[in-house]
């Protein structure tokens, strides 16, 4: 600023040199296409609103390096001007979006704001002071017009204006614009992985980044991995921004001081209108800390790959997924485990592949040609940084795979003595010399099974079927507890057999019970080998005839243990929750969790704490005392102090009605721990999804349908165990 010719005033700005721009439907930067691993960014803080400090945003930034973003849209509005200036120091590519929404006028032309001329100056406006301020900035790649304002002249108008003014011609967005003239990337929200293909397949000649996508509302971000196998396979096809960064809740606390966090429905007077907990769509929360899904897109956001494992040949293939980076800047090793267990440990070296470029590596040493015992061996690999970046300490992994040498394998069980049993009354008593176990003839149910004078069932509550699970915000979007209702009337009708046949055999006893659940025209046949021993292993066979039968929400057996039952062991995807269609950032290995410690903390209370892939799992007290459970193959389980039902919601969250004294928005609070363990033996649980959260379930591969074509067979052994047992002993006889 100058004074009477004086200068009296400077400001100072970092600037940068870049080309960002279209060719051959392909977003290049520096001439070089780029994939946009991205987020959608709201300025939030949870004690101070949209005001945000820039301790806030280097952590934002940090996490995201962390979890390997590079992109960020700044929904919907131009941010604090000190965030560009990080974004363009750490390098975080921008879609810089201007202050224009109109999303509750409508999307007619007749209706939106976009098609009235009398509106262009004010579209110009703020389009024109956005870009004044922020065109120095080499981090802004790509301009954006707006969010969900319509088509019309005024974008037309808007788009013209940009490309007359920026004279480095960056590309400009426009979702509203879908493939029209007005926008130079086809940027659509929340498209299914079809229209992905279709737009791949015809000619494109603008390039596909999803402005918005996997809607990460509560337990989300599932089929994020299918998505990414699409966009690798096709050139014009080039990432999107995760829907969002964190979750728009602040700070509260219960009158006993525990910390939750509120959200829309808990604030302004009754009538208010409210959208409930859909500001709760973080892939981070409130505070950043990070959820399993933060884990599970960085996973799938990692820029190298490691491919075709051959273990005849011990090599692996790298692909190097950066646009500029070599990677020979990196580290690379890897691990061999044994049932988890770390066996061997081994560097790859010389890995030097450009941008785009595949490699294989030289002999791995140290990996097992014969399957030498029954273990499961797999090996594990890894990139890490070689020398510090900002937010990356040298060591830092950046990328990670786990493949198997050998799968879990065991060998056929050896013959034991039947146990004795005993009719008495309505009771079937089945016994050996440390152990018995009552079953009710009526209900079927294993009510008692009392191991060297230890019961290890809660209240007769062995395992029933059970196909309904604590619907999460993705379930409610889509009215499945309502359409899916008749799996929660068949998991809690009360238990009653249609048949119970005792069969005595030579090496064990067998009871074969039937259930039937008439609301889905559904049949389940469990039957029970029980030893002298105390071991019981369990067969079930499900199947759901009826054509009306909806999709299921999981499919298998529950059953409450006694609190002192306090620690749980498996092997299986672990250590954080995972779900079907969720699960690769979670690596199959033994990990030992407190039983006390399995709740997820979500903003609103919903299913949570699943594991996948579990071989077998062990519930032990403070004496090492416990119960082992055996999968044939895999099964997939659940333990927690909490109670199904003090996550289920009911019917409905009331998202999207007025606040009223009876409005259900609960919170991370309002589930209490109780004096018990609930535990799932589930043959499967469908996923979780997350295309979208207002209609969209789980992709196909992981639903569960029902038919005679879908019937469901597995089984597992229930072992329990004394103190100076070792049950790791046992996996391997049963």
């Amino acid at each position: 600023m100058r004074v009477n010719g004086k200068p009296e005033q400077y400001i100072s700005q970092y600037i940068g040199f870049r080309k960002s721009e279209i060719k051959h439907a392909q977003l290049l930067v520096n001439g070089k296409p780029v994939y946009i691993k991205g987020v959608n960014r709201h300025e939030h803080d949870p004690y101070n609103g949209h005001v945000v400090d820039e301790a806030s945003m280097l952590r934002d930034i940090q996490l995201m390096k962390e979890n390997n973003i590079n992109s960020v849209r700044t929904s919907h509005y131009p941010n604090d001007p000190r965030w560009y200036e990080l974004c363009d120091i750490y390098g975080m590519y921008v879609v810089d979006e201007a202050n224009i929404e109109s999303h509750g006028m409508g999307y007619k032309p007749d209706q939106c704001l976009a098609n009235q001329p009398e509106w262009e100056k004010a579209f110009i406006d703020r389009t024109e002071r956005m870009f004044e301020r922020d065109k120095n900035h080499p981090c802004v790649i790509i301009w954006s017009l707006g969010n969900e304002t319509g088509e019309g002249c005024n974008f037309a108008a808007t788009y013209k204006w940009v490309h007359a003014n920026d004279r480095s011609q960056r590309p400009v967005h426009s979702e509203d614009g879908i493939k029209g003239p007005y926008t130079d990337i086809f940027c659509p929200m929340y498209k299914k992985i079809d229209v992905l293909i279709n737009h791949s397949l015809y000619l494109p000649t603008k390039p596909l980044i999803l402005c918005e996508y996997a809607h990460a509302m509560g337990n989300s971000v599932g089929n994020l991995k299918d998505y990414w196998d699409l966009i690798y396979k096709y050139d014009q096809l080039q990432g999107g921004f995760i829907w969002d960064w964190v979750d728009q809740g602040f700070a509260a606390k219960t009158d006993d001081d525990r910390k939750y966090w509120t959200y829309g429905g808990d604030y302004g007077e009754n009538g208010t209108p409210s959208d409930g907990n859909f500001c709760i769509n973080g892939v981070v929360y409130p505070d950043r800390s990070v959820k399993p899904q933060t884990e599970e897109m960085g996973k799938v956001y990692q820029n190298i790959k490691f491919l075709d494992f051959d273990k005849q040949t011990s090599t692996v293939k790298i692909r190097n997924d950066f646009s500029f980076t070599n990677l020979d800047k990196y580290d690379f090793y890897y691990i061999i485990r044994d049932h988890g267990k770390e066996v061997y440990r081994g560097k790859i070296e010389n890995i030097h592949a450009a941008p785009g470029k595949t490699v294989t590596t030289g002999f791995l040493n140290g990996i097992p040609k014969e399957k030498q015992t029954t273990g499961d061996v797999r090996i594990e690999f890894y990139a890490a940084i070689k020398t510090a970046e900002p937010f990356l300490p040298a060591g830092t992994v950046i990328a990670r795979e786990q493949t198997y040498v050998h799968t879990f394998y065991k060998k056929e069980a050896t013959a034991q003595q039947p146990a004795t049993s005993k009719e008495e009354g309505n009771l079937v008593a089945f016994s050996g010399p440390d152990f018995k176990a009552t079953f009710d003839k009526q209900s079927g149910l294993l009510t008692s099974y009392l191991y060297k004078k230890h019961e290890y069932i809660l209240n007769g509550q062995g395992p029933r079927p059970f196909f309904w699970r604590a619907p999460t915000d993705n379930d409610y979007g889509a009215n499945l507890p309502v359409r899916l209702k008749a799996w929660k009337e068949a998991s809690y009708q009360e238990p009653k057999a249609e048949s119970f046949q005792v069969t005595p055999g030579s090496n064990a006893t067998t009871i074969k019970v039937t259930y039937r659940f008439p609301q889905t025209d559904a049949r389940w046949d469990i039957t029970y080998k029980i030893y002298a021993s105390g071991v019981i292993k369990v067969d079930n066979r499900f199947v759901a005839e009826g054509d009306q039968a909806p999709m299921i929400p999981r499919v298998g057996l529950r059953m409450q243990l006694p609190e002192s039952f306090t620690d749980l062991t498996y092997y299986g995807r672990g250590p954080k929750e995972n779900y079907r269609d969720r699960r690769t950032s979670q690596f199959i290995g033994e990990y030992a969790i407190p039983v006390k410690d399995m709740y997820e903390p979500y903003v609103r209370p919903q299913e949570n704490n699943h594991r996948t892939d579990i071989y077998w799992y062990a519930l032990t007290d403070k004496t090492q005392r416990g119960l082992l459970l055996i999968a044939d193959r895999t099964f997939e389980l659940n333990a927690s102090n909490y109670p199904l039902e003090s996550m289920d919601s009911g019917d409905t969250i009331d998202n999207g009605a007025p606040r009223t004294e009876k409005t259900h928005h609960r919170h991370l609070t309002d589930p209490l721990p109780e004096k018990m363990v609930d535990l799932f033996i589930d043959y499967r649980m469908m996923g979780v999804g997350g295309d979208d959260s207002w209609g969209a379930t789980a992709h196909e591969p992981y639903l569960i349908r029902p038919g005679k074509e879908n019937a469901i067979e597995y089984g597992f052994s229930l072992v329990p165990f004394d103190k100076k047992e070792d049950y790791k002993y046992l996996i391997r006889q049963y």
